[in-house]
């Protein structure tokens, strides 16, 4: 008797690999040198060729917050800015330096950092902002950098949704004060793992690179050249938070293809937005996609009362779907922090609801899951 299956599986995200990155990780396999080396350098400078000023690369985007903020100064009780409505990692990266996280509230349209709502977070502890390129959109960031620049603020942005996305004719990333990148399995461009921290700062770039490396003084310069150091000194705090070359590889050989992968996100989101165009109730979060490359598909559906049963109700027709994500105010561990009601934000999550995206669907993926939606709406 022939076995009987479900629906093909349509998967929320997945990790797009191919051949030139297989080649790169044999290569370092067949070198036998897989810790930080020549290939990190190697993606670290192609890497500030994009940008057009200098990246360090580390373990992962959380560590990259992390380390931003320890090298621009941010530490014990001091508080930072950020959106609620945000992956924890963005908290947790705030808290692991002794910071405060205070939760803001977002914009209903694009689920960004709103900077209107600045003004009665922060106090006299207050030290930066980490705005939160949600889905890969930046949202009104020039404002949120003025009111930085009037209160004397510094901004590191947690830019892991947003590599290629395109603000004021550059990359994020290229111009303004920090910004720090996600490489994990399922974004944008992917290293395996991997983050990296890009600034024009040269004293942040100095204590990033240390500290990534367990706070040895200029032991990059040794990694890099394919030695150790032995007789050296540590004056701060330092975490085991390198990136190895297998990560590195893969990352360079994936920002090899960062115009192939990108294009496909944009063309795949642009058609999520024409099928979903007669459905009044769903609201896509992104829709400029000339500009922005999406890591993740993100709608709003007007009134949806029962999220987890249309979640059900997909899935059991091969179709996934992610939420993004849960507000951190409502996380026992930072409830605590949050200084006024975020009603945005409390109003909006409810409603959000992720479709899948990735570089591997095909074309008729997207009218098939649009389908599904529509049907479990029903």
């Amino acid at each position: 008797m022939a076995e009987v299956t479900g629906p093909r599986l349509i998967r929320l995200s997945k990790s797009c690999i191919g051949d030139a990155e297989k080649r790169a990780v044999m290569a370092v396999l067949d070198r036998e040198h897989l810790g930080m080396g020549a290939a990190v350098q190697q993606f670290e400078e192609a890497l500030g060729a994009y940008f057009g000023r200098p990246a360090v690369c580390v373990v992962n985007g959380t560590a990259a917050l992390q380390l931003a903020l320890q090298a621009a100064g941010i530490g014990e009780e001091d508080e930072v800015l950020v959106p609620s409505l945000t992956y924890v990692a963005s908290f947790q990266a705030i808290s692991a330096t002794g910071a405060i996280p205070v939760a803001c509230d977002i914009d209903a349209g694009s689920c960004t950092l709103n900077p209107s709502d600045l003004g009665q977070r922060m106090s006299v502890r207050t030290k930066a902002i980490m705005p939160v390129h949600y889905a890969g959109g930046v949202g009104r960031l020039d404002e949120i950098y003025a009111f930085a620049g009037r209160h004397g603020l510094r901004v590191i942005e947690d830019a892991a949704h947003a590599f290629g996305t395109v603000h004021q004719g550059s990359p994020v990333g290229a111009k303004g004060d920090i910004a720090c990148f996600s490489f994990d399995g399922i974004k944008n461009i992917t290293s395996g793992e991997g983050g990296c921290i890009v600034t024009s700062d040269q004293e942040v770039l100095r204590r990033v690179r240390d500290a990534r490396l367990l706070g040895v003084e200029n032991d990059t310069l040794a990694r890099f050249s394919g030695a150790r150091s032995w007789d050296f000194d540590v004056t701060a705090q330092g975490w085991r938070y390198h990136m190895s070359n297998l990560m590195a590889a893969i990352g360079h050989a994936q920002l090899s293809r960062r115009a192939e992968l990108a294009g496909r996100r944009q063309q795949l989101a642009a058609a999520y937005v024409r099928r979903l165009s007669n459905s009044p109730r769903i609201r896509p979060i992104l829709s400029d996609f000339g500009a922005v490359v999406p890591h993740i598909f993100p709608v709003r559906i007007d009134g949806l009362a029962d999220r987890n049963g249309l979640r059900s109700r997909m899935k059991d027709q091969g179709v996934e779907t992610g939420v993004h994500y849960r507000p951190n105010h409502t996380l026992s561990l930072y409830a605590r922090h949050a200084r006024a009601p975020l009603p945005v934000t409390e109003s909006v999550y409810p409603e959000l609801l992720t479709l899948p995206l990735h570089p591997d669907l095909a074309d008729d993926d997207i009218g098939h899951v649009v389908s599904i939606l529509g049907q479990a709406l029903s």
